[in-house]
């Protein structure tokens, strides 16, 4: 009882103390006024007459900046962030498939046959149902294709979104998983303006351009994706770095497109041999040597297709107005 006493009172001390000790704290000894804790200069300053009560305080936050939500997932060092890319978002767990412990040191027998079966036993829950092994698979696919492609993080991430939708709308039965993926990034690179041909999707996809074109179809009307027309602007500088012509015959290439947009030239012609075209005819207007089989390889047409397009751009930038 006289313990329970003793440290009651003790306890009530402390409290007492550290009260008396914070409104100490909260007043200057100046004036009176009220303090307030700066932050940014780390330092705990009087509202009224601006006296420093107490500086060099410690900063318990992290040492970096970050501007938006995305940036401070980036940055964050509790774990990685949550991502579409992935079946089960990045959430789960992964065990390394070196036998060695935090200290470096090899483990014996008996522990490495058990990390084994952890890591077994681990994937097996990673992937408990069918739908989770179909989105491992095919955003493994979408993964694949996008590096061979070059395309960026974002088209990646809105690739596998529209993968998820058609997965939960139940479009898969009777097409394939590839087919599927390979559709979601071809939408999600045109609504991203960093749009691929279909013969650049197809050379890397484990389908055929007609069942690629058939998917695509289906996904898009089914979800109802807004997809606008490919604008062939939007294949031009990757053509020009290709080639490594200057920027003057990119800036040609742009307006023979804009000319031919004002004559009606685009409709119904290919977007790529559009591109391809414009850059073809832009670089002989700036005394660029390329030829015909060189942008043909780039843009991965036909030498005949340019032939025909860049006559066409040449005569709208003729008789178009200027802007």
């Amino acid at each position: 009882m006289t313990d329970t006493i003793t440290r009651t009172y003790t306890e009530e001390t402390e409290t007492n103390e550290t009260e008396a000790q914070r409104g100490e704290t909260e007043q200057c000894p100046e004036c009176g006024g009220r303090v307030i804790s700066d932050t940014e200069h780390a330092e705990t300053v009087c509202e009224e007459c601006g006296l420093v009560v107490e500086e060099d305080e410690i900063d318990r936050g992290p040492e970096w900046r970050a501007f938006d939500a995305s940036e401070k997932d980036e940055k964050s060092r509790v774990g990685a962030p949550t991502t579409k890319m992935m079946h089960d978002q990045g959430l789960s767990t992964n065990i390394g498939w070196q036998d060695k412990d935090a200290y470096g040191r090899a483990l014996s027998s008996r522990q490495r046959q058990k990390m084994q079966r952890l890591r077994t036993w681990n994937e097996r829950f990673r992937t408990r149902d069918s739908k989770e092994r179909n989105l491992k698979q095919a955003l493994g696919e979408i993964d694949r294709m996008a590096s061979a492609l070059g395309l960026p993080e974002n088209v990646r991430e809105t690739a596998s979104v529209i993968y998820r939708r058609a997965l939960e709308e139940d479009l898969l039965p009777g097409r394939s998983i590839e087919g599927v993926a390979t559709a979601s990034l071809y939408a999600a690179a045109r609504q991203a303006g960093t749009p691929r041909s279909l013969d650049e999707i197809s050379a890397v996809s484990r389908v055929d351009r007609m069942e690629l074109t058939r998917t695509y179809r289906y996904v898009v009307r089914e979800l109802g994706l807004e997809v606008k027309p490919a604008d062939p602007e939007h294949y031009v500088p990757r053509f020009i770095s290709g080639l490594d012509l200057s920027d003057e015959t990119e800036r040609m290439a742009r307006e023979l497109l804009e000319a031919a947009r004002q004559e009606g030239v685009h409709s119904g012609k290919s977007p790529v041999g559009l591109a391809a075209a414009s850059v073809y005819a832009a670089a002989l207007l700036t005394n660029e040597k390329v030829t015909q089989n060189e942008v043909s390889e780039v843009a991965n047409i036909s030498e005949v297709t340019i032939r025909n397009r860049y006559k066409e751009l040449l005569e709208a930038s003729d008789t178009a107005t200027p802007a």
